[in-house]
């Protein structure tokens, strides 16, 4: 098939391109280079089946492909609250110019949508039916009102225009090629830990996410795209640690005399976060499969390698 990936040259687009060419369909690449790195896709750059346009969504672009893996946009607070009015464009107009393309040549849409749709969540663990407890004044709406905008619109064009749409819900993913200075808790611990500093746990550590690993999360993705529900599923790993498990888990890990130091809980930062993955086990028979010590230690070498090339 000839497949579109928008924000292909980021963390998650490119362990989806690797797969995606490993199967051997034609692979298109958008990207701006915001947060995605041409070393991330340098295998395929010479490889026929492989294009890579540097293009800004908010802009419309005329391509013919079967299907089109929606993902562009920054997804760390540090980089999606460093412009928030373009996070919202990315989210609104550009999810609008590939509706419209899914629309014009008939490809098939998959949305990559994120668990920040339910806010602070009232509700534990988060199932898809949940519509969420979101502030759309607070400094993380730009992404996650930007999210929900996306969702509208994907199933607005379903309705209306028969677009075939996919949405999927991140919950927090980790592993080799996110940025050192992307901001997200597994990172950040990880980089400081490398780097001999303190690590940083904001509040008192007690909130708590659900870890992913990148390879799951593409599978999840895939088994989606290739189905036939067009309902929104949650992707993500259901074992809940609290941040200062996590931060305990890579001190031990990388440097158990590194000490841990604590700061204020930044601004609507969710105190729960766990998916319901019924639907997914349901629908597409996926489950995680990577154990968090597992998926950290390939992240924590991916890590090494490239903190000392730099």
């Amino acid at each position: 098939m000839r497949i579109l990936v928008t924000g292909g040259a980021g963390f998650l687009g490119s362990h989806l391109i690797d797969r995606l060419m490993e199967q051997g369909h034609d692979v298109i690449c958008l990207d701006n280079f915001y947060t995605g790195n041409k070393r991330n896709l340098l295998r395929w750059l010479q490889n026929p089946a492989f294009e890579l346009i540097r293009h800004d969504i908010t802009e419309p672009i005329r391509l013919e492909v079967e299907q089109i893996y929606h993902l562009a946009c920054p997804a760390s607070p540090v980089h999606y609250q460093y412009n928030p009015v373009k996070t919202v464009k990315t989210n609104v107009l550009g999810t609008l110019n590939m509706l419209g393309l899914a629309k014009r040549v008939k490809a098939r849409f998959f949305l990559a949508s994120t668990s920040e749709v339910y806010g602070d969540p009232t509700v534990h663990p988060q199932p898809e039916t949940y519509r969420g407890n979101v502030s759309c004044t607070g400094i993380r709406a730009c992404y996650d009102e930007g999210k929900r905008v996306a969702e509208t619109l994907t199933y607005d064009y379903h309705r209306q225009n028969g677009v075939d749409v996919r949405v999927v819900r991140i919950f927090n993913t980790y592993g080799p090629r996110m940025l050192p200075n992307d901001g997200r808790v597994v990172s950040n611990f990880i980089v400081q830990a490398l780097q001999g500093k303190a690590l940083t746990v904001y509040g008192d550590g007690s909130q708590t996410r659900s870890f992913c690993y990148v390879s799951d999360l593409v599978d999840g993705f895939m088994r989606l795209m290739n189905s036939e529900q067009t309902e929104p599923v949650n992707i993500g790993n259901p074992g809940e640690y609290t941040i200062l498990e996590l931060a305990q888990t890579i001190q031990d890990m990388v440097n158990p005399d590194a000490e841990l130091i604590f700061k204020p809980l930044p601004q609507d930062d969710p105190k729960q976060r766990q998916p319901d993955i019924t639907r997914a086990r349901n629908w597409l028979g996926w489950e995680p499969t990577v154990p968090l010590k597992e998926g950290l230690k390939l992240t924590i070498d991916y890590f090494r390698d490239r903190l000392q090339g730099e």
